[in-house]
């Protein structure tokens, strides 16, 4: 009955067959008599976001956009009219399911069958935690926290969405990108032996920022340069490079037992970068001996890379989310090469594969595991490189700081706030270490 459809169930006048799919279809399934209409709420109208919702479209299903929510007017009503111009009808959001604050979120939720969960990490466990609740198929973007309180609260949550078959897709596209997925079965079959060493990069220039502007509250600032403050971010190295380490973990099949690195702000100094920093190198030791190189920067005007490669007892591999995937045995002889021609946008294919499954009542997606400790090895790696200490997985997790603000509100002040000058503390190891763990 899992593969029951949502059109069958519908025109199925028995009272038992009824009862029958309702005991084994996930909650949030079943929907309104003659429609296969999937009702979706976007919950951050941000460009990730929008290209979300996007992507919601393009999944071949019957989607309505039906409920909207962010913290900003202006990035609400941006996303709005560029969906509506785009899709029309199918966007079906009027003024009162426009939802803005801090709070917006759990109305909007309520609307939906799907939700979308696209706002600055900082806010997924919240987010999450509700739509679960709300007995919600969800697709949430990467990081799905940025402390290691927010994992814990994000892994029990996830216990009660497969209580309720709900689907949980993690925005960690390389997971749904064909060149992984076939070069990492192979790897997994044995075609190149036991993984012993790996490379992981993501150096790039790095992102935005938006200038402080007249009569902003901290908190205010702080949201629209969300990117540069822990609480809302967790730093490059779990906001962005966490997808480079989710592929270290799941050519492992496993998660690192410690970890330890550097890293500082070399380039990017000023104080409109917040407290981050700007380059993380850390190694990433599992259980076997393996060690992983991970390797992250935001440095403008050098070489860029984002890929990763791996040597194996019998041979090693290259990945890139460019659609590139190379094995070579011992011997460097090339035993395979990915066919980049024709293979679906990564990006649109988690879409597709989590709106077909509801499509079908089918309970086929549970990505909050491996999104939850891929994240917390990036969280590790951080508070490694902040104190410029050995963590030990275990150990880490008995932290109890929680990056929050205590009170969501413009005008309550984060944890971290500038000083006189308008600078913000940094991370120097061996100092000020308290503040980290």
């Amino acid at each position: 009955m899992d593969t029951f459809k949502r059109r069958d169930f519908i025109k199925a006048g028995s009272a038992l067959a009824g009862a029958s799919v309702l005991a084994s279809t996930p909650v949030g399934s079943v929907f309104a008599a003659g429609t296969d209409e999937i009702k979706i709420a976007l919950i951050g109208c941000g460009g990730r976001g929008t290209g979300a919702a996007f992507d919601a479209f393009a999944s071949g299903q019957n989607i309505k956009l039906v409920a909207m929510a962010d913290a900003f007017q202006d990035n609400l009503q941006t996303t709005y009219d560029t969906l509506k111009e785009k899709f029309g009808d199918k966007v079906d959001v009027p003024d009162s399911r426009r939802y803005v604050g801090f709070d917006g979120y759990k109305a909007a939720i309520k609307d939906a069958d799907v939700v979308l969960l696209t706002t600055p990490p900082g806010f997924r466990p919240l987010h999450f935690e509700e739509a679960v609740k709300a007995g919600k198929h969800v697709f949430m973007e990467k990081p799905v926290a940025v402390d290691i309180p927010g994992i814990h609260k994000v892994l029990a949550i996830a216990k009660e969405a497969k209580a309720k078959k709900l689907n949980v897709v993690v925005g960690l596209q390389r997971r749904y990108q064909t060149n992984y997925r076939e070069a990492i079965k192979r790897i997994q079959d044995g075609a190149i032996g036991d993984i012993y060493s790996g490379q992981v990069y993501w150096n790039s220039g790095g992102v935005w920022v938006r200038p402080r502007q007249a009569n902003q509250t901290e908190m205010e600032y702080q949201m629209r340069n969300w990117y540069y403050f822990n609480w809302l971010c967790g730093d490059h190295i779990v906001e962005q490079h966490v997808h480079n380490i989710d592929v270290a973990n799941w050519i492992k099949g496993k998660y690192p037992v410690s970890i330890q690195g550097t890293g500082s702000r070399a380039h990017r100094t000023g104080k409109e970068y917040g407290e981050i920093y700007d380059n993380f190198a850390v190694e990433l030791t599992y259980d076997d001996g393996t060690v992983v190189y991970s390797q992250c920067r935001h440095f403008e005007g050098i070489s860029n890379r984002v890929d990763e490669t791996f040597q194996a007892s019998k041979g090693r591999v290259y990945l890139s989310a460019g659609n590139q995937a190379i094995l070579w045995d011992a011997k460097g002889n090339e035993i395979y090469r990915h066919n980049p021609k024709g293979n679906p946008n990564p990006y649109q294919q988690e879409h597709k594969e989590l709106f077909e499954a509801v499509a079908n009542n089918e309970y086929k997606f549970d990505n909050t595991e491996y999104g939850a400790y891929s994240t917390l090895t990036g969280i590790i790696g951080r508070i490694a490189c902040y104190t410029g200490k050995v963590i030990k997985w275990d150990k880490a997790m008995d932290s109890t700081i929680d990056l929050s603000p205590a009170t969501y509100a413009w005008n309550a002040n984060p944890k971290i706030v500038p000083n006189q000058n308008g600078e913000y503390p940094v991370a120097i190891p061996g100092i000020n270490t308290e503040l980290y763990l």
